[in-house]
């Protein structure tokens, strides 16, 4: 039986993408509830529901045929999300190790899409 390596394989780096954008994701929807209870605005949390939709749009097998287009839309998303975070973000510890994950995410993202 011969199957399509690309598309069916799952190891190690699906899964590091999926580890990597579900604790982001819960890192800004976490600062997002706590700020909206202080009056602030609702951009963390639509954050945060923006990294888990495009993840589950990412591995979702319907949608498996845009997979390329999506995993790129992950990356700029996330690129965004760092860029906005180095121009009005608060030097927090949490900012600090969110981006590092960012970063490691976009980081998988890209090798995922090389193989």
């Amino acid at each position: 039986m011969t199957t399509t390596k690309k598309a069916s394989q799952f190891g190690a780096l699906q899964i590091a993408i999926i580890l990597l954008t579900v604790a982001t994701a819960v890192i800004h929807l976490a600062l997002g509830i706590s700020l909206l209870s202080l009056g602030g605005l609702p951009m963390f949390i639509l954050n945060g529901i923006g990294y888990l939709a495009l993840l589950v749009a990412l591995f979702l097998p319907q949608l498996r045929q845009y997979q390329k287009y999506t995993r790129w839309v992950l990356i700029g998303f996330t690129a965004i999300t760092v860029l906005a975070w180095v121009a009005i973000g608060q030097r927090i510890t949490i900012g600090y190790i969110d981006k590092v994950i960012e970063v490691a995410l976009i980081v998988c993202l890209v090798v995922d899409g090389r193989r």
